[in-house]
């Protein structure tokens, strides 16, 4: 009598070979004991080594088809177009998960069946997103996505992973899909692009907490002014970011994609930290500390727990400052001040264009980069043909390596 573990060939076939010994055993009686316990522990080394096999989808459609008398024409409503039907049935083809929950729906297929998993369940549909907008070829060349056959049709699949590294749709406050969003946005600008480029800057921050937690207090317009003379220094973009890990603040270099039209934005992330994050599109120090300092007056004056995100395309700086929202105007002025003291501002914007020399002999004494004062002078007098060698051209993109990493296609 066999009273331990099957636990090899040789056990199994004894098992088998004594199960139909006494197969006949009557209710009561020794054998009958015998072969419920022999009958457990096959069913029990069956489980483990000859594990019944999950049913192939595409058979399952096949099937189901079948019963019902449906041609190939009959499913074109549940997964798209006739070319489509005929490439998953002939293998040629992947089910994506919206041609899944068109055939759950449709054909009555259970979803475990589909997805190949015992208990499995589709993910939680987001009805104002349309996964197939997302840029995910322009993101597969980036790195940010593992390309993949057919990828524009697979697009939900390969989003949701990049979504949930950012955080979640409900971690990242990016309110694209349901209301406007907060800044200056070029009206050309893609949403789904633009949301797509916050997602990674969320992303890459929460890959690498900051130690300190973000205080808003402490973005006083001396600590601002503090962060503008590290200017002075050839590397002041990178002593910059290297002040603001301290304040709990990424510096991030995420370059734009495609219709984003961006300079950068300010975003507050649920874990106490901040982001800074600048594309770079312009490669100039004017441009670089003004968009720093613009975002940094954000985080200290407009984002909270109800508006945690701001992003801005500045070219539209001079179009909207007699906007009523006087939120990107406030940060503009605040982001001034801090570059360039405002006792200098009668100087500087007045009728005549000041000479490079004095533009110099200013910057020596305010101890800060004379594409600041540039920067501004050319901005105030819209010429920006004037003092084009103080403006610090070429010296930004070359500081930070990952702005060629993320730009290789």
């Amino acid at each position: 009598m066999i009273s331990r573990l099957i636990k090899n060939e040789k056990d199994y076939d004894k098992a088998l070979s004594r199960i139909e010994q006494i197969m006949d055993a009557k209710p009561g009686t020794a054998e009958m004991d015998e072969l419920e316990l022999l009958t457990a522990l096959v069913e029990m080394y069956e489980e483990r080594h000859f594990p019944i096999s999950w049913p192939d989808p595409i058979d399952a459609i096949k099937f189901r088809m079948e019963q019902l008398g449906f041609g190939q024409k009959d499913i074109v409503p549940f997964m798209g177009t006739k070319s489509k039907v005929s490439e998953v049935l002939n293998g040629k083809r992947p089910l994506t998960l919206a041609m899944m929950r068109g055939l759950h729906k449709g054909l009555g297929i259970p979803a475990e069946i589909l997805l190949r998993e015992p208990g499995g369940q589709f993910p939680e549909t987001l009805p104002d997103v349309e996964w197939s907008r997302f840029p995910v070829r322009e993101m597969a060349k980036r790195g940010w996505l593992a390309a993949v056959d057919g990828m524009h049709g697979r697009s939900e699949e390969m989003m949701r992973p990049f979504v949930e590294a950012a955080g979640g749709f409900d971690a990242v406050p990016v309110p694209l899909f349901r209301q406007g969003i907060v800044g200056r946005i070029n009206d050309k600008a893609d949403r789904y692009a633009v949301s797509t480029w916050c997602m990674r800057i969320s992303a890459l921050a929460l890959k690498n907490p900051l130690e300190t937690p973000f205080r808003k207090r402490s973005l006083t317009l001396p600590v601002l002014r503090d962060i503008v003379r590290l200017s002075y220094f050839k590397d002041g973009p990178l002593l910059a970011r290297e002040y603001l890990a301290k304040q709990g603040i990424h510096l991030i270099i995420v370059s734009h994609l495609s219709k984003t039209y961006l300079d950068g934005g300010a975003m507050l992330l649920p874990n106490q930290n901040a982001i800074i994050a600048l594309t770079l599109r312009y490669d100039r120090l004017d441009n670089f500390w003004f968009t720093l300092l613009h975002e940094l007056a954000h985080l200290a004056t407009h984002l909270s727990r109800e508006c945690r995100l701001v992003v801005d395309d500045l070219d539209l700086r001079r179009h909207d400052k007699d906007s009523p929202d006087n939120t990107e105007n406030k940060a503009d002025e605040i982001a001034s001040a801090a570059l360039v003291p405002k006792r200098y501002w009668p100087i500087l914007d007045a009728g005549e264009v000041p000479k490079a020399a004095d533009v110099l002999s200013l910057a020596t004494k305010l101890k800060i980069h004379p594409a600041l004062i540039a920067g501004r002078i050319r901005f105030k007098h819209n010429n920006y043909r004037i003092l084009s060698t103080l403006v610090g051209r070429d010296q930004v993109r070359k500081l930070f390596p990952e702005y060629a990493q993320e730009t290789t296609i």
